[in-house]
């Protein structure tokens, strides 16, 4: 197990290690406070996704690249969505999906899963199996990351999904500690969900 995650490692430059191990920190920290409904998910979030940008480019990974770039974009989005308040309280507090966005996140799903492939072919980088694999966790991940920023528990179940299948492909394509965190960050989101759906039951409980 040490040598799965870590054997890659002995080959690599000394920074490429500190940067990776301050990514696996800060996007643990991050999926940790948005599982505690925190806005610090935000800032600790940024800090990773920029530097994971960094790492994804040099490796030629679009698909992953465009997907941190996104995430670092809609942070900015989700934490002023957050942090918005009206009489002093919040004004979006965590609920389900609606028909509507179901079909907008479907539509943004395919989009970012097309705008991927094209990426691919303007870096004219071979697109192999697990390439396609990047693809669809891509168009996963986005929809994801604007779920959360509204707040809905559908996220989660999106992050899963989509955590599941990245630990395996981190692990094939040599990024140990990467791997390790999407394995964490799986736990992170079952219990995330099951945080968020008693909050709803909650809600509606006292309502």
């Amino acid at each position: 197990m040490f040598d799965f995650f870590l054997g890659p490692y002995k080959d690599k430059e000394t920074f490429i290690i500190v940067i990776e191990a301050i990514v696996f920190v800060t996007g643990i920290l991050s999926v940790w406070y948005a599982k505690k409904e925190n806005i610090l998910v935000y800032p600790t979030g940024l800090v990773a996704t920029v530097l994971t940008v960094y790492l994804l480019y040099r490796d030629r990974l679009m698909g992953d690249m465009m997907m941190n770039f996104y995430f670092s974009v809609m942070s900015i989005y989700g934490w002023w969505n957050w942090a918005r308040t009206r009489n002093n309280k919040k004004v979006v507090h965590i609920s389900r999906t609606n028909t509507r966005e179901k079909i907008i996140g479907f539509g943004l799903f395919l989009m970012t899963m097309i705008v991927t492939y094209v990426v691919y072919r303007i870096f004219d980088v071979e697109i192999g199996p697990s390439n396609y694999i990047d693809i669809f966790t891509s168009g996963v991940f986005f929809t994801g990351m604007w779920y959360m920023a509204l707040k809905k528990l559908e996220n989660w179940t999106l992050w899963i999904l989509a955590d599941i299948i990245t630990v395996p492909l981190y692990a094939y394509r040599g990024w140990g500690m990467l791997s390790l965190q999407y394995l964490i960050f799986t736990i992170l989101a079952i219990q995330g969900y099951f945080e968020w759906k008693k909050s709803i039951d909650n809600n509606r409980q006292t309502s």
